[in-house]
């Protein structure tokens, strides 16, 4: 009899051990703020003609409030001071972060942000800028900064 219990000590401590040692979590948050350099950027209504680079911060609260795990509010701050609101989501391995822009014609414009993302990281990769202003465009390269990379 003690011999079986031997052996089940044996046995258990090992993986009690096991199931005690911390390990990092499966998946991070985006919460935080990322510096967003817009390049390559064309405008326009045909989308044909290149304008200057745009940098902005793009602040994230991933609190799950838009119905994904990695979702919630979101802000666009510009080197010129203006702000703009809106959400994000991740879908898969892609964040998507939509704001809604003000027009001086009563339009419903828009700004768009789509990118690879990594939940497990955190990080998001190098993706796309779109701007839709009443059948005007703006696009370009959008490169995520690391996390919490806005200067404030």
């Amino acid at each position: 009899m003690i011999r079986k219990i031997f052996a089940f000590t044996a046995t258990a401590l090992p993986i009690l051990a096991l199931a005690l040692t911390p390990r990092a979590a499966s998946a991070q948050s985006f919460t935080g703020d990322y510096t967003v350099s817009v390049t390559e950027t064309l405008c326009g209504v045909a989308g044909n003609i290149k304008c200057g680079n745009q940098s902005y911060c793009l602040e994230l609260t991933d609190d799950g409030s838009v119905g994904r795990p990695h979702s919630g509010p979101a802000t666009l701050d510009s080197s010129d001071s203006s702000q703009l609101s809106g959400t994000f989501q991740v879908i898969g391995r892609t964040i998507v972060a939509t704001f809604g822009v003000g027009s001086e014609t009563g339009e419903a414009d828009s700004v768009v942000l789509v990118a690879p993302a990594n939940a497990s990281t955190g990080t998001i990769g190098v993706g796309v800028y779109d701007l839709a202003a009443g059948g005007s465009e703006a696009s370009g390269l959008a490169t995520f900064g690391v996390k919490d990379s806005c200067s404030n």
